[in-house]
Order: C-alpha cells, then sequence, then structure tokens
C-alpha cells in the first residue's frame, strides 16, 4: 500500500513570515491603461495622520504629520521613517518638492509657510502678514518664476516671493473655500474652490484670481492637477465626477467614477497622463485613461484609508492613508 506523502510542517515564524509578506505588497493585474501594477503600503508612527506626501529626488518620501506637528521622512529602501518638528502649535497640511529639491510645508497650525532643507533638515518658517489672520492654510505650487502661490480655505490665497521671504495674501473671490492649487507647465496657476464650487485662475503680474466654473453646480472642486498640456484637472468631491478644463479654448469635459457613490478627494497626473484620484466612498485608488476614457478602480489593503493627497514621479504614485497611519506608493510598469 503507497504511503501518503508527508512535509515538515511550516514553523509559526515561516507562516507569520508569508502573511506579512502578503500584506506588504499586493500585485494586481494589468490595468486598463496597460500597465501591470504592485501596491505597497509603509506605516509611519501612530498618531501621525499623514495628510499628504510628496517623493523626492533623492529617493526619500516627504509627509506631514499633521497631528504630530512635524514633517515626516520615509527611505522607501528600508521602510524607516523619522519625524521634524516644526515648531509648537503645528499642524502642517500640505508638502510638496521645490526647484531647490527642499520640501515646502503649508502649515495651518503656524499661519506660515515652512521650507525644510533636504541635507540638512534645517526648518525655515515664513510666518503670513501679522494683519492676517486664521487663514487655514492648504496647498501650495511653485509658479514659472520661481515663486510659491498658496491656498487658504479660510478665503485666502496669496503668494511667497522665495528670494525675499516677502509674503502677500489676496482675500478669494467668492470668500472661503481655496483648496487643492497646481501649476501648468507653462506656470501658470489654478487652484481650486471646495466651498465654492470653482477654480480660478490667478494672474501672477497682478495677483488676482479669475473665476472658471465647472458645468456641474455644487459640485465641490477639491483639488486641481494640470496635465503635459496645460489642461486643468478637478476632482469634484461633491459631484463625484472628475473633470478637465482646457484653456486654450474654455471647455469642460466631466466623467462620473464608477461605483454608487463615488466621493472623489485627491487628483495627480503622472508623466504618462494617466490621471489618478482616491475615492473615499469606495476606499480606492482611482486611474483614468482620457484617451480610452476608462477607469480603474485598485482598493486599498487598509480599511479606511482616506488618502487625502497624491504626487509621484515615473513609474511611481504615492498617496498618504491618513485614516490608517501608513503611505501607499501604486508601481506601474508598462508593458
Amino acid at each position: 500500500m503507497r504511503q501518503p506523502l508527508s512535509f515538515p510542517r511550516p514553523s509559526l515564524k515561516l507562516i507569520t513570515g508569508l502573511i506579512l509578506l502578503l500584506c506588504w505588497a499586493i500585485t494586481l493585474p494589468a490595468s486598463a491603461q496597460d500597465q501591470a501594477i504592485t501596491v505597497q503600503e509603509y506605516p509611519v508612527p501612530a498618531g501621525s495622520h499623514p495628510h499628504d506626501v510628496a517623493p523626492a529626488p533623492d529617493g526619500t518620501v516627504w509627509y506631514t504629520a499633521q497631528r504630530s506637528g512635524a514633517l515626516g521622512r520615509l527611505d522607501p529602501e528600508t521602510g524607516e521613517t523619522h519625524h521634524i518638528p516644526l515648531g509648537s502649535g503645528s499642524s502642517p497640511h500640505g508638502v510638496i518638492i521645490g526647484p531647490d529639491d527642499a520640501a515646502w510645508v503649508t502649515d495651518s497650525g503656524l499661519n506660515a509657510i515652512v521650507r525644510v532643507d533636504p541635507l540638512t533638515e534645517e526648518v525655515t518658517v515664513y510666518p503670513l502678514p501679522p494683519n492676517i489672520g486664521y487663514t487655514n492654510l492648504n496647498t501650495a505650487a511653485f509658479d514659472g518664476g520661481g515663486d510659491l502661490w498658496f491656498t487658504g480655505q479660510g478665503g485666502y490665497y496669496g503668494r511667497l516671493f522665495v528670494e525675499t521671504g516677502v509674503v502677500e495674501v489676496f482675500d478669494a473671490p467668492r470668500g472661503r473655500g481655496p483648496y487643492g492649487i497646481t501649476s501648468t507647465p507653462d506656470g501658470d496657476i489654478y487652484y481650486a474652490s471646495l466651498a465654492g464650487s470653482h477654480i480660478a485662475q490667478i494672474d501672477l503680474e497682478t495677483g488676482e484670481a479669475t473665476v472658471l466654473e465647472p458645468p456641474t453646480p455644487n459640485q465641490g472642486a477639491r483639488r486641481v492637477w494640470s496635465d503635459s498640456q496645460g489642461r486643468i484637472w478637478v476632482s469634484e468631491w461633491d459631484g463625484g465626477n472628475v473633470s478637465v478644463y482646457d484653456p486654450a479654448d474654455g471647455s469642460w469635459q466631466t466623467w462620473p467614477l464608477p461605483g454608487s457613490n463615488p466621493r472623489p478627494y485627491a487628483v495627480y497626473v503622472d508623466d504618462q497622463d494617466i490621471v489618478w484620484l482616491s475615492d473615499f466612498g469606495a476606499n480606492a485608488l482611482v486611474s483614468f485613461d482620457p484617451v480610452s476614457e476608462t477607469f480603474n478602480v485598485i482598493p486599498l489593503p487598509s480599511p479606511d484609508g482616506s488618502v487625502r493627497q497624491i504626487l509621484g514621479r515615473p513609474g511611481e504614485v504615492w498617496g498618504a492613508e491618513s485614516g490608517a497611519d501608513k503611505l501607499i506608493v501604486v508601481r506601474t510598469s508598462g508593458e
């Protein structure tokens, strides 16, 4: 009688290691955009509430640890993080990488713009003018001349002249709401007004903002991002849509996200002109191919991830999972 084959019983350590490996990285089938996709999460210190994220040229990744009053830095090679305190009362919201490779932060707690040097990690604070009250600073973008523009949801937008350190603040048309902001390849600046349900273009000479109305009323334009052609993509938080404005002819196009209750928060356009959004309704990242007009939904591995901002570099799309105290990256490769 043939004896049944027997195998060594796997150890608990081996089983645990395999489970962690499966949880650490998830490979998904090729998307509608003909890309093989790998999803990976990186935990950050508990209670950080990472709001925005910005991958840096040196391979590290910055993130705003909003509830810790610090700027975090992740080494994706090791998974290690460390925090840089920004000052008493700090509550950092947005972070981007500047032309100088430094991390630039919009800090709503300090009511200031903050620069963190990438080599020394020295912190420089640029307070808003003393006559300006609380602005609820949100996000920032550099114009073509190298100056930093920013939004304040309390009804403001402004500019930091980087060479002089002078900060000026403007009252937003229609008051409260300015949120996401972007620069185009030509260096123009547009922002989105969440409460105002519009986007606006800023005249870089006068500082005046011109309101541009999306076709969907009360859509809750939350964030904006420019593609390589200078078209402005908008995540419509209340409308459940992604839309695009073309400055060349003033036209708009709008697409509803898939699912029964989409809530698009962040928007980002990668180097292949694929549009990426975070959908709170589906707890997912969503990519959209404007050529084929198709969506690809990538579920977040963690429940209630709440990705509030997306940024990337070639082959990588990064998000900050504020609800899970993790950063997430989608790595793509063309087939």
